[in-house]
């Protein structure tokens, strides 16, 4: 009797029962669904900015704007999706920035020129992220007390290198980064930073090796660990990636605004973990999305520009954000339990 070979299958196929999906796919299709969901409400900001101030928002300048606003808090972002994808938290990314930035512009490191500001302001967020890596993965500590520490005491060394002063840049090197002579076909370099940044995280977070340790390691750090991955170690590099990225958005914003604050990066903690939410990204850690994250940048940074052009008061755009993370949870919410 003549027996038909069955058609080969997915391995992924082999492991669903007949007549049902299998998960990875219905992973795919919700991350597509979340994708297209954020594209979708990011469109109709467009529509909405056009319609009310069709003049202003859609101006050439005013986009280019809204872009290097967002490429900042967007670098930032893309190093808290590393540390919330491990089960983490860092609320001293904003004390990072500003400590980076008026450490990067004191007197002394000017005098270094354009290598000396953006190594100083790279090597702060390094610093930084390197202590709150050793106390969260050496230490014991938990992730919300030491980067609540963290926060506390880069913002007070912050204020004590300034003295409260506003720190001006004059290295031209610096300056000329932010006119519009030096844009590269009409995209500004701090957007072309952002862009880099964003696949150079996509990449690792999705490609290698140390992308899949960090969702392991925010599933179920004890799996991980039986599975022969050093959480520790793990954790420490996390937190000085969101360090690093750090250090980079401090120097954008130098080059941005000209100057070191100790103001600078004021609730930038509390932008990045939100839009990092809103993209997808589990706060119970096991499942990042930098697309995802820097398409909640692109929507916040969007409402941002919309409610300034009508003349709106920030407090109704503070409510609008958190109305945004709010559903944006509860979807997530419903999204596990369909799990």
């Amino acid at each position: 009797m003549t027996q038909h070979a069955s058609p080969p299958r997915d391995s992924a196929d082999t492991l669903a029962p007949a007549g049902r999906t299998p998960a990875w796919r219905g992973l795919w299709a919700r991350a597509d669904v979340r994708t297209l969901s954020l594209l979708g409400v990011l469109a109709a900001l467009v529509v909405i900015g056009g319609v009310t101030k069709p003049d202003e928002f859609l101006d050439t300048r005013n986009l280019q704007l809204v872009l290097t606003q967002a490429s900042v808090i967007g670098v930032v972002t893309v190093g808290m999706t590393f540390v919330i994808t491990s089960g983490g938290i860092d609320l001293s990314v904003g004390a990072i920035v500003a400590l980076a930035s008026v450490w990067a512009t004191t007197v002394a490191t000017q005098e270094y020129g354009f290598g000396g500001i953006l190594f100083t302001a790279v090597l702060v967020g390094l610093g930084c992220g390197l202590v709150n890596g050793l106390l969260i993965a050496y230490g014991g500590m938990v992730p919300f007390i030491a980067t609540l520490a963290m926060l506390a005491s880069a913002r007070g060394l912050a204020l004590q290198i300034t003295d409260g002063r506003t720190q001006i840049v004059t290295v031209d090197g610096v300056l000329s980064l932010g006119e519009r002579d030096s844009y590269v076909l009409g995209v500004p370099p701090l957007v072309l930073v952002f862009a880099l940044v964003t696949i150079l995280g996509w990449l690792v977070l999705n490609r290698t090796t140390f992308g899949r340790r960090t969702v392991a390691v925010g599933g179920n750090a004890e799996a991980a660990r039986l599975a022969g991955i050093d959480v520790r170690r793990q954790r420490l590099y996390l937190y000085l990636l969101s360090g690093l990225c750090c250090g980079i958005a401090a120097f954008l914003l130098i080059v941005l605004s000209g100057s070191g604050q100790n103001t600078n990066g004021n609730l930038y903690e509390l932008d990045a973990i939100a839009a990092a939410i809103i993209g997808g990204t589990l706060l119970s850690g096991g499942r990042g999305t930098i697309t995802g994250s820097v398409l909640g940048v692109l929507i916040f940074t969007t409402i941002t520009n919309i409610f300034a052009l009508n003349n709106l008061q920030s407090d109704v755009q503070q409510i609008a954000k958190g109305a945004i993370i709010v559903a944006a949870v509860l979807v997530q919410r419903r999204t596990a339990s369909t799990t």
